[in-house]
């Protein structure tokens, strides 16, 4: 029976008594939304018909204007907020650019707020700066270079900052077009292992579920993931999940204040006196969930709790995992998930006793070296007590850009040419009847191998669609190194970013900056995909237009049609309803995008829920267990697991220095008050991080943390980061190193005098 929403004001629900959180560690909503409205003051009309009829570029949610399909209502975020400005600020004076000396020591923040790049401009090696060059000019010389190329020299990276369908749908197309399957997309970095464990598991690499089914759920599991900071409108859900008795569960190293209550802005109750949002908590340690998740299963076996008559009539490998559970002792499973087997049990009884469920994880499951078998455990669990195909229930993983969920959907992978259309040369050979050129049979590089094929000397020209390496993966003097050894880099963006100003080594290299429309200026709209794999377009918004910048979708087709112009007419297109008429032919989930023309319109691909009464999209309809194995690497005496963290920041754009959500500052190191008494080390103290590959300067922050476990702000952390750890199925970077803690002298030290935190290489 589905449950009613309680609409009473509830007190016991109350996060305080004192309106508004006064005095109160938490965001500043309204008075962030007033310095918002003035930083877009000379745009106001503009930023209003973006918000007002725009599909959000934030998280990925997904909205048309300021409506949803979840609840009804006005649906903003401070995310969508503060991502306005990118959308609506001028053009930055190009003479600015003639010399990048100064610039190179400015923050991304900075460099950003200089203003959108209008222009087309060049940097050759031993030049200070860069030049304003034509569109003619730039295309002709980066497909001169190009064609001069071996395609196993040549990748292509897309990230999801508001990019939308057609655009990696275009660039999929274009670089198999030159021959090369090295191209890859932000979801490498951020769900690669939740794609993987799924795909084999229960046949799609999404979510299986729709957001409606939050709200009624008896049980909704929150796994390394922080809604409040990054999908803020997730709270509202939370909000009203809760007023229809859903019970609210944490699995976390640290215990996020965001998710512990939070103010939603825009419901009255919530506004004035706040919402606890977090019903139970489980902590953890960082890298445990698979031991975690494995030691609940476990318990369920034990106490004879599992669905069997489900797992025998809808699933098989069920007896793999059962054996590969009961090889793991108790004493294992609490090593590796950090917690005991007391929590691990009173979870699985919290589990087994609800009747529907819905776990819902981000990063802080999927980045490590075990990420995809993280991920295993937790579909094993769901498919154990059949927790997917019904109601209120299934697997959740949540995508933080608005654009990402799309973008492996739309072949920007090496080893997909579109969802279901896997790299092989009977696929190949299917899509050349289509396309009418040869594709390329055999998977690329993921991003993760396209920069170390890169540092090896092996990429001679590399086409980045937005992105920003040095700040996104691990180990930047290593990243920065592989940058320099490309010849020729393409830079396609709307704004400056840091490794746009990394000097070739080279004698002939050059850097090729291509000014990009934003999803708002881009004639015939754009679409988008959420996180429930809803379609959504995003109509062209009337306002003003930067310089000379171009459509997303359209600069890799120009470029690659210059490369062979004896070819150009297999790549044309007339606008972005060809481009969607063409992503319904090769991506049959799709069908319906060349439908959508206005505001509103939108589709949801695999309906309301996947695998719907149990049928799953596998070759037998049977769901798959898969055994998910513990990481092996032990943590040394003395030492101490530490992760990165996101604080007032949008994936890598950071909004500003102090994170109201957690008090903290960018320079802090989350640690417990376990290992702060044992060291010694007071609230503010200056720290001194060392892994093996470099060093964090930070300050101490005491805080709701496992023991053994630190957590510092990325990117400031990923000096501390080894490049080359990554999980193996997938290629997603681990996120994580073991350190050792050197308290400084607070003193005589004064390196922590000024942000941004002090982080070196070492020799």
């Amino acid at each position: 029976m589905e449950k009613q929403l309680r609409r009473r004001w509830n007190p016991k629900s109350w996060a305080s008594v004192v309106p508004t959180g006064l005095g109160q560690v938490k965001p500043h909503h309204f008075r962030d939304m007033m310095r918002v409205a003035w930083d877009n003051r000379d745009q106001l009309g503009y930023a209003w018909r973006i918000l007002n009829d725009g599909c959000c570029d934030g998280c990925a949610l997904g909205t048309t204007g300021m409506k949803d399909w979840t609840m009804g209502g006005t649906h903003l975020c401070m995310v969508r907020l503060n991502l306005l400005r990118m959308n609506t600020m001028p053009a930055l004076d190009v003479s600015a650019l003639s010399d990048v000396t100064d610039l190179q020591q400015k923050s991304s923040k900075e460099l950003r707020e200089m203003g959108r790049l209008p222009y087309p401009m060049m940097r050759r090696k031993g030049e200070k700066g860069f030049s304003r060059i034509s569109w003619e000019e730039a295309l002709s010389l980066a497909a001169e270079r190009i064609r001069h190329t071996d395609p196993q020299h040549l990748a292509f990276y897309l990230t999801s900052r508001g990019l939308g369908n057609e655009a990696y749908f275009t660039a999929n197309k274009a670089a198999r077009f030159l021959g090369t399957n090295h191209i890859d997309n932000a979801a490498r970095i951020c769900h690669a292992p939740s794609t993987i464990a799924l795909q084999r598991s229960i046949g799609f690499g999404a979510t299986t579920i729709s957001y409606t089914d939050w709200i009624g759920t008896d049980l909704l599991i929150l796994v390394g993931s922080n809604l409040a900071n990054n999908q803020p409108v997730a709270t509202k859900y939370i909000y009203y999940a809760k007023k229809a008795g859903t019970r609210v569960v944490v699995v976390n190293p640290y215990q996020e204040e965001g998710l512990d209550r939070y103010w939603v802005p825009s419901v009255a109750e919530s506004a004035v006196f706040g919402t606890k949002l977090t019903d139970d908590f489980f902590p953890i340690g960082t890298g445990g969930d698979a031991a975690f998740f494995n030691g609940v299963l476990k318990h369920l076996l034990e106490t004879n709790k599992a669905d069997d008559d489900f797992i025998r009539q809808h699933t098989i490998g069920f007896e793999s995992v059962r054996q590969h559970l009961l090889s793991l002792s108790w004493e294992q499973l609490e090593q590796s998930a950090g917690t005991s087997r007391e929590e691990m049990r009173r979870f699985g009884d919290l589990y087994a006793d609800a009747n529907s469920s819905i776990t819902v994880w981000s990063m802080g499951v999927t980045q490590h070296r075990h990420g995809t078998d993280n991920v295993q455990a937790i579909t094993n669990l769901a498919l154990a007590l059949g927790r997917i195909g019904k109601p209120k229930s299934g697997l959740n993983p949540i995508r933080g850009h608005s654009g990402v969920q799309g973008g492996a959907e739309m072949g920007a992978v090496p080893t997909h040419y579109g969802m279901g259309r896997p790299v092989n040369p009977d696929t190949a050979q299917e899509i050349e009847k289509d396309w009418g050129f040869p594709l390329p049979p055999k998977p690329g590089w993921k991003a993760t191998a396209m920069i170390q094929a890169a540092h090896n000397g092996k990429i001679d020209v590399m086409f980045f669609i937005g992105g920003n390496f040095l700040e996104t993966l691990p180990d930047p003097s290593y990243v920065e190194t592989a940058l320099t050894r490309i010849p020729v880099r393409i830079h396609q963006d709307i704004v400056v970013s840091p490794q746009m100003l990394v000097e070739p080594e080279d004698e002939d290299g050059i850097v090729i900056l291509l000014p990009a429309a934003t999803r708002y200026e881009t004639p015939g709209g754009i679409t988008e995909t959420s996180t429930e794999r809803r379609v959504i377009y995003s109509p062209e918004i009337p306002g003003p237009r930067i310089g000379e910048a171009r459509p997303e979708w359209q600069i890799p087709v120009e470029l690659a049609k210059k490369v062979k112009p004896e070819s150009a007419h297999l790549l044309h297109y007339d606008g972005p309803h060809q481009i969607r008429a063409d992503i319904a032919r090769i991506v049959p989930l799709y069908d319906g995008i060349q439908q959508l023309r206005e505001k509103g319109d939108s589709f949801q691909w695999g309906g309301p829920r996947l695998c719907d009464d149990y049928r799953f999209n596998t070759p037998d309809g049977h769901a798959r267990f898969f055994p998910a194995n513990l990481p092996q690497e032990a943590l040394p005496p003395g030492r101490y697991h530490v992760s990165t963290r996101r604080g007032k920041q949008f994936n890598s754009i950071v909004w500003g220095n102090h994170d109201n959500l957690t008090g903290s500052d960018r320079d802090d190191v989350f640690i417990s008050p376990h290992d702060a008494s044992a060291l010694g080390i007071e609230e503010g103290d200056p720290l001194l991080l060392r892994s093996d590959t470099g060093e964090f300067r930070g300050r101490a922050k005491i805080t709701r943390i496992q023991p053994g476990n630190l957590q510092v702000h990325w990117p400031e952390g990923n000096p501390l980061i080894p490049y080359g750890h990554f999980d193996s199925e997938s290629g997603e970077p681990d996120y994580n190193a073991i350190v050792s803690i050197v308290p400084l002298n607070k003193t005589t030290d004064s390196s922590l005098d000024h942000f941004p935190a002090a982080a070196t290489k070492e020799n």
